[in-house]
């Protein structure tokens, strides 16, 4: 989307500063539910740093922790989400529609503190993932997305065309929307990511993974000596159940393997039987080398897990979490093309489970990150920063 001629010129003052010394300060804020929207904005942050940029984080909870440690380098603000906590039912999306006042309280806030970052900040380029208030006309403000279709419940379906049509319009803000997935064969989000029609500032960017091997790497065969490994993440109390079924039905199977519990706010670790590993968190080099070691890998169908797996190219069994939509749908789509088994939280049986994964054989998506090296050398040029 071409910009106006004010607000090029707008940019083009506020980062005079920049401008001068070579570099950009980007300020990137991930959605702050679980840390998937952190995780695969380690690709963005590491393009940008190795363009010479500066990079200040905006973060809370969990994902604050995680970026914390994967760039220690880059200067880190707390910077509070709107925290919604998943029931024990299955209604999440359906109490989510029915918090919409306070989401958009939320939206408000979000624009009043993005402001006040500006202030103290200066950034010439805000990256949002997932976060709908942080847009201004004068930055150049970047959306990560995948959700161009929400899939609703069938009690509030009727609203399907609605709450697309919002966040069309709040996606078209943005000076840019960067949809990590595939543009051909429906990518790997199916119709999450691919909407009858595309905005003009939409850009399909390729999947992004914390994991991003080099090219050629793929091919290098890594031993595989634990039977499983399970990766525990996602908002309470639906990531405890959820431990707490795995835990009760590992005790005694004589499987060995790795669970990772996705707590970043400790670092602990100690054993559950003599051939399984507990750790509360794993930076990402380790945490990559015992998904490459393991047959197979037991995580959610959040979209952020399903991209570092088809990145590593793991097999998997996955397991929605209950009543979020989206990941219910990702879990159907991708099982109904015979590429991952999935079983829901409540009816989860391990041992049956493996044995299914027999017949789903996983996938592989390469991501030369091509196009987002593009994107970001156009910014670049666009306000007037080259090398």
């Amino acid at each position: 989307m071409k910009l106006f001629i004010r607000d090029a010129f707008q940019i083009r003052y506020f980062c005079e500063k920049e401008r001068k010394g070579g570099i950009l300060k980007v300020l990137v804020c991930p959605l702050d539910w679980g840390i998937g929207h952190a995780t695969r904005c380690v690709p963005v942050i590491r393009e940008f740093l190795e363009s010479g940029d500066e990079v200040v984080i905006a973060a809370d909870g969990r994902p604050y922790e995680f970026l914390k440690k994967e760039f220690p380098e880059c200067r880190m603000i707390r910077f509070k989400g709107a925290h919604i906590s998943y029931s024990k039912g299955k209604g999440f999306l359906i109490k989510i529609i029915g918090l919409s006042p306070f989401l958009l309280r939320s939206y408000f806030r979000e624009q009043k503190k993005i402001q006040e970052l500006i202030r103290i900040e200066n950034p010439s380029v805000i990256v949002s993932d997932n976060r709908y208030g942080l847009w201004k006309h004068d930055r150049f403000s970047i959306l990560i997305t995948h959700q161009l279709r929400i899939i609703l419940p069938a009690p509030v379906r009727f609203l399907t065309g609605f709450i697309n049509r919002m966040i069309h319009r709040q996606a078209e803000k943005f000076r840019e929307c960067w949809v990590p997935d595939f543009e051909l064969h429906n990518g790997l989000a199916g119709q999450l990511s691919h909407p009858p029609e595309l905005s003009k500032n939409m850009h399909y960017i390729g999947t992004l993974s914390r994991f991003s091997m080099p090219p050629g790497q793929r091919d290098v065969p890594v031993p595989c000596d634990f039977d499983i490994m399970v990766a525990l993440s996602g908002p309470e109390p639906q990531r405890t159940l959820f431990e707490e079924i795995v835990f009760k039905q590992l005790q005694n199977t004589g499987l060995s393997g790795i669970i990772v519990r996705g707590l970043t706010e400790t670092n602990e670790e100690w054993n559950l039987t003599d051939k399984i590993k507990v750790f509360s968190h794993l930076e990402t080099g380790k945490m990559k080398e015992y998904i490459l070691r393991s047959h197979i890998v037991i995580c959610r169908s959040g979209y952020s897990s399903l991209m570092d797996l088809v990145t590593l190219g793991k097999n998997a069994i996955l397991v929605p979490t209950p009543g979020q939509t989206e990941q219910e749908y990702l879990a159907r789509y991708l099982m109904e093309k015979k590429i991952y088994f999935s079983m829901q939280q409540d009816h989860f049986e391990l041992l049956y489970a493996i044995e299914m994964t027999r017949n789903f054989p996983g996938l592989v998506m390469q991501n030369d990150y091509k196009i987002l090296k593009e994107r970001i050398r156009e910014i670049r040029k666009g306000l007037g920063i080259s090398h």
